[in-house]
């Protein structure tokens, strides 16, 4: 593990580093889930849906369908691995395939999109009146 989470009883957490990098996400309209998965993703090569839930302290269902919304963007691939003993599903381990700063550049042309169709409609706006 790298940048980013901290130790805690041999477990790793989201620290504050992190969590700027959360929170700047989610004021770019990037849901917490989401940011939180990203910010884990970038503290290990590879990582299960498991490891994300403890870093981040989200909820199964949480971790997947970020995990599903990041698998759409072709952020992050997705290897199912068969569990050593016993039966059951296998585990998914997950890796980032693109640099965050083209996540970041991808989310860059989102708001300026969205921002630029505001402007227009306030210029509408501004005609009909």
């Amino acid at each position: 593990m790298n940048n980013g989470g901290h130790m805690n009883n041999g477990e790793y957490y989201v620290d504050d580093e992190d969590s700027e990098m959360v929170l700047l996400l989610q004021k770019l309209n990037v849901s917490k889930p989401v940011a939180k998965t990203l910010a884990c993703l970038l503290t290990a090569e590879k990582i299960t849906s498991r490891e994300v839930e403890m870093m981040s302290r989200l909820r199964q269902p949480e971790v997947s369908i970020a995990m599903t919304y990041l698998q759409k963007n072709n952020w992050v691939e997705v290897e199912e691995v068969k569990k050593k003993q016993g039966k059951g599903r296998p585990i998914k381990v997950y890796t980032l395939t693109v640099p965050m700063d083209d996540i970041i550049d991808t989310i860059e042309q989102k708001v300026i999109s969205e921002n630029q169709m505001m402007l227009e409609n306030i210029e509408r706006l501004k005609g009909l009146s």
